[in-house]
Formats: structure tokens, C-alpha cells, sequence
């Protein structure tokens, strides 16, 4: 889908401040790349299993929006390119979508709801997997799935690479990866399982600089397949899986696996 449609979805919403600030923000969201994985191979050759994000999205990148958050904000980058999924294709438990907030917003958010002290606002802390799906739930009452990998290749390719692939199928949002060791926040857009393991699609938001089109951000490797094999084996990871899934049947609470 062309950039100027996927914009239009933000078009007329509320950002939550002054129209000053708005149309600041709106301004600098315009130039933003979207659906970045677009044209990109499958990994493998041959019979492979693989599952992709279904759906628009913007992707979010240190100081897409002018503010100066390398070192620290890549988790609120990641949280905010799965917010402009939600946007674009609707939360299933709000009638209107909701831009993207800003980093100061989720900052205030969870300050508000107990879960950060005040002098979080305004700080350069940065945030995981566990403070991601409290602000999406807060801000799109979409309740998340935390799945923990305890790490090593083993427990990648049978924990996180089937989550992965179930999630994906059900849901298609994108989803939020960091550990401890490897503490960098990662974007997964998807999974693919060949018969050498597995690679995971990933869009990686530490880039800086001025607008990239998608076939420049592939070429440099900001979105690209990486295999399971070269993520850091003695650390721990997250994964935050939104559950988008309209059943009626499907609690608001947050499940920690």
C-alpha cells in the first residue's frame, strides 16, 4: 500500500496535546516509511513454513519525530510501530483508532497507572517487553501474551520460533523482542522455518537519520531476515505478542508465560 494511504489513517486524530504540537508531529509522521518488508525474499529456497505480518504499519526509528532518543529509546520505537499497526487496522476493543503516542506519553502513562515512579516522565529510561504491553492495553485495549526464552539455540527454535509462527497466523501484528544480555528492542514481522532452522523478520529501529525509502532501509539492513543461530545464545528474551483477536470471549488481562 502507497505511504500517503497509510498516513491518511492518522489524519484528523487526536494526538492528545496542543494543535501546535500536532501538526509538529503530524508533519514528521507524513515522512515515514511503511510496510518496510515489502519485496524482501524469503530466506530459505525450497519448502519452507512461513508466516508474515498481515497488514499496514509505519515504521518508527530513533528521532523519527525530533526528538534525540538514541542510547535509550529504541523499546518506544518498537511500541510505536505496533501502535500504528493498531491504528491502521483497528483495535478490536475501541470503536475509533489511536495514533501512535509519543515517548513522553508513554512515559506518563505508566507513571499514571503505578507501574513507573514520577521521575520517570521526562527521563531516559528506557522500556522492555513488560512496560509495552501496558501501554498498548492503556492506550488500545488490546491485552498482550509476554513470552519468556530462557536462550540458546534449542529453546529459540522451539519456544519463540512457534510462538512466532502460531502468532502471527492468528494475529498478524507485529510484535516486540529483548533480553538482558541482547537488551536491543527488535521489531518482528515475521518468522520462516527451513530445514537449517529458522530466521526471523526484523525491523530494527536504532536507525537515525533522515527519511529512507523501503529498498534503502533493506539495502543498509534495517529490515531484513536474520537467523535464530545469530542472536546471542547466553541471553534471555521476551517476545510481546498483542492479542487482536475479536471473540468476545478474550480477557483484557495481560498472560505472562
Amino acid at each position: 500500500m502507497d505511504n500517503n494511504v497509510v498516513v491518511a489513517a492518522f489524519e484528523g486524530i487526536d494526538w492528545g496535546e496542543s494543535r501546535a504540537e500536532d501538526a509538529k508531529i503530524m508533519n514528521t509522521t507524513e515522512t515515514l516509511s511503511s510496510n518496510v518488508h515489502a519485496g524482501l525474499t524469503n530466506p530459505y529456497a525450497g519448502p519452507v513454513r512461513c508466516s508474515l505480518i498481515k497488514g499496514d504499519y509505519l515504521y518508527f526509528h530513533y528521532g523519527c519525530d525530533g526528538q534525540d532518543d538514541r542510547g535509550w529509546g529504541c523499546g518506544y520505537r518498537t511500541v510505536q510501530t505496533m501502535a500504528s499497526w493498531l491504528c491502521r487496522s483497528g483495535s478490536p476493543f475501541r470503536d475509533e483508532p489511536k495514533a501512535p503516542p509519543r515517548i513522553g506519553d508513554m512515559q506518563r502513562a505508566l507513571v499514571a497507572m503505578g507501574d513507573k515512579p514520577g521521575s520517570f516522565s521526562g527521563s531516559r529510561e528506557w522500556i522492555g517487553t513488560v512496560e509495552a504491553s501496558l501501554i498498548l492495553d492503556y492506550y488500545y485495549d488490546v491485552p498482550c501474551k509476554v513470552v519468556h526464552v530462557r536462550g540458546g539455540g534449542g529453546e529459540l527454535e522451539q519456544v519463540a520460533v512457534e510462538e512466532l509462527h502460531r502468532h502471527f497466523s492468528e494475529h498478524g501484528c507485529p510484535v516486540m523482542m529483548g533480553g538482558d544480555r541482547d537488551n536491543s528492542s527488535k521489531g518482528i514481522l515475521g518468522v520462516c522455518t527451513g530445514d537449517n532452522g529458522s530466521c526471523l523478520l526484523v525491523a530494527d529501529p536504532h536507525y537515525h537519520g533522515g527519511p529512507l525509502e523501503k529498498g534503502e532501509l533493506q539495502e543498509r539492513g534495517w529490515v531484513a531476515w536474520k537467523s535464530v543461530s545469530s542472536l546471542d545464545q547466553s541471553s534471555f528474551y521476551n517476545l510481546c505478542l498483542p492479542q487482536t483477536a475479536s471473540d468476545g470471549q478474550q480477557s483484557k488481562r495481560h498472560t505472562f508465560l
